[in-house]
């Protein structure tokens, strides 16, 4: 089953396979739609038409269209995670952080290409429309650092949360704009986000 929302999202939880199901078609039209109409024009009701569930059923999970936004963000963010977790695993390099941090960064650069909804939402730092708020490249940071930790067999401590945290802030607004320019992202700024956090996390990891 795909992963849903964490319950600070949600007015209920889904507890059946059948609602959690019928949170995941919600989620998916949100997203659809997101890309289609944009954040402003988004409506529950139009996101209900899509999903095909009576209006009832959104608002049994969402209060308003912020909130539904949220919950999405939250999936993306998971399975952001669960992708990154995955490369990982099949990485034959294990230990070395430059195979971790292609593995961030292409997983990221392909939900930016390929999932729905995630150009405006992402995890979360982007409703209002170009609003840039810190939370989110926080909770991201501090996921990674759990995450790359273990790969790499250092210690979590403030230094690499730290150092991880400035590397997500950097290539957060680097492949913002790649993807102003170009939409598919510019593929010069790409390689050049790639080279310089090659750089600042070379000189900490290596």
């Amino acid at each position: 089953m795909k992963p849903v929302p964490q319950a600070t999202s949600l007015r209920r939880a889904p507890v059946q396979r059948r609602s959690a199901e019928r949170l995941t078609r919600i989620l998916d039209a949100c997203a659809d739609l997101l890309d289609e109409v944009g954040y402003d024009a988004l409506s529950t009701r139009a996101v209900a038409l899509r999903a095909g569930v009576p209006i009832g059923s959104v608002y049994r999970f969402f209060g308003n269209k912020r909130a539904m936004a949220d919950a999405l963000a939250e999936r993306n963010f998971e399975r952001y995670t669960d992708r990154v977790t995955h490369r990982l695993e099949q990485s034959d390099g294990e230990g070395d952080w430059r195979a971790a941090m292609d593995a961030v960064l292409d997983e990221y650069l392909d939900m930016k290409r390929t999932a729905p909804g995630f150009s405006l939402v992402d995890f979360g730092n982007q409703i209002p429309v170009g609003a840039r708020y810190a939370e989110p490249n926080h909770r991201v940071a501090d996921r990674l650092t759990e995450l790359l930790s273990a790969y790499l067999g250092r210690t979590p401590d403030d230094d690499l949360r730290r150092t991880f945290l400035i590397a997500v802030e950097t290539a957060d607004t680097l492949v913002h704009l790649a993807f102003r320019m170009s939409p598919e992202g510019d593929e010069d700024i790409i390689a050049e986000t790639r080279a310089l956090l090659r750089a600042y996390l070379g000189r900490v990891l290596d």
